[in-house]
């Protein structure tokens, strides 16, 4: 109980910094509404899952030994980051509650959590070097893996469903053109900032 009370304290802090989920949820509750957010969130628990259940199995060890893997894994990552920004900011946001204007037509809120969270080197990098800090090494390591991604997804869901309903809750009062346009052009150049520094890591 003490390393998971440990591990839920070290976790907390990089659920909480601003990043791609975040982002994520912002733009797609300003497009949409509440659902969208949640489905983000949900996306991003499933790619924790993803991370989780790679690290239980040593995928993501092998991965991260492997310099030419984890370059690629970062650079996709960056790349689907700034693809994002850039889709985002050619979107117009003036029609932005249409789903045919959705930089990302063939994507769902859920999906773009996924993909966001999975090309995430960062979020494989808990996984692979602060999860192991909490591990008992006479104990059966993937039960404890899976004990540490529930408290994780539990930390991290909860934030994004608090920031949803925050930026729901804001929406009537911040709904004019102007707005969405300026939030438009943050969370695209954020994103874009995002990709290019995932790349530079």
């Amino acid at each position: 109980m003490d390393l998971l009370v440990g591990f839920v304290l070290a976790v907390t802090p990089i659920c909480l910094t601003p990043g791609a989920s975040f982002t994520l949820v912002t733009q797609r509750v300003l497009a949409g509404n509440r659902r969208e957010g949640l489905l983000v969130a949900a996306g991003t628990a499933t790619g924790l899952c993803v991370h989780a259940g790679l690290a239980a199995i040593g995928l993501s060890a092998l991965v991260m030994r492997s310099a030419e893997a984890f370059t690629a894994v970062r650079l996709a990552g960056a790349a689907y980051l700034v693809w994002l920004g850039v889709s985002t900011l050619r979107g117009n946001p003036s029609r932005a509650d249409s789903p045919k204007r959705l930089p990302w037509r063939g994507h769902n809120s859920y999906v773009q959590g996924l993909l966001g969270n999975v090309l995430n080197p960062k979020a494989a990098a808990v996984y692979l070097t602060l999860a192991p800090q909490f591990l008992d090494p006479g104990r059966p390591v993937a039960p404890q893996i899976a004990v540490l991604a529930v408290a994780h997804i539990a930390v991290a869901v909860t934030w994004l469903g608090v920031w949803t309903m925050t930026v729901s809750a804001a929406r009537q009062t911040i709904a004019l053109p102007q707005f969405k346009r300026v939030m438009t052009r943050i969370t695209g150049t954020v994103m874009i900032a995002l990709g290019i520094r995932t790349a530079l890591a």
